[in-house]
């Protein structure tokens, strides 16, 4: 793995290793929320699932029921009843957030119902249709809401994956790998440093030697 482009000095080896402290704790943060997000992650993919399997299960029978009621009267005299009777739905988005993730919180109201219909001419499944919509909304908006959250959160730790990843695999070994070429380029030359001064001692003592030989 190449090293950091530096120059082998105690001021860079000192710096250097400052840094090292900083990354190794932002790594330990970042897989701490790591697995953080893959927790509550796991907990909110289990609700959805719970969710789905009543989407799953209830959208085909209240759609079964509008089908009857086409057939038991017609489509034009549901479609007619359907229309007389709209009801808004108010949709409203709040935000929160889970484990530093902005998520959204869905709520609904339903609006005044706009007429009636005739009971005479419709089947007793389009009544049972009806119910059964609006009463499967709540389920629809939550199975929708934890969609939206599982999709933010799966970014987010995809993201934080990667830094992770980053600082464990690239920048942490990088940093200690240069952390020990710099030691043992001022290791060395303390080494070359102490070597020459021992010569230059020895040299000192010789020529204090032949000084003292001179003049005896």
């Amino acid at each position: 793995m190449a090293r950091l482009p530096v120059n082998p000095t105690r001021m860079e080896l000192l710096r250097l290793r400052k840094r090292l402290v900083v990354a190794i704790r932002g790594h330990k943060l970042l897989k701490d929320k790591l697995d953080g997000l893959m927790k509550e992650f796991m907990g909110l993919a289990e609700e959805y699932r719970r969710y789905r399997l009543k989407v799953d299960r209830r959208l085909p029978e209240i759609l079964k029921l509008f089908v009857i009621s086409e057939i038991t009267s017609s489509r034009q005299i549901t479609e007619d009843a359907l229309e007389g009777t709209r009801q808004d739905l108010k949709l409203t988005i709040q935000r929160k957030r889970v484990m530093g993730v902005v998520v959204p919180e869905l709520g609904f109201e339903f609006g005044d119902v706009k007429g009636m219909y005739s009971f005479i001419h419709t089947s007793p499944e389009l009544d049972r249709a009806i119910v059964s919509l609006k009463d499967f909304m709540p389920v629809l908006i939550k199975m929708a809401e934890l969609e939206e959250t599982l999709r933010l959160m799966s970014s987010e730790i995809e993201k934080t994956r990667r830094r992770v990843n980053a600082l464990e695999y690239t920048v942490i070994p990088r940093m200690q790998d240069t952390v020990k070429y710099i030691t043992s380029k001022l290791d060395e030359m303390e080494r070359s440093n102490t070597s020459r001064l021992m010569k230059i001692k020895a040299l000192r003592l010789a020529q204090e030697s032949q000084s003292r030989a001179a003049k005896a």
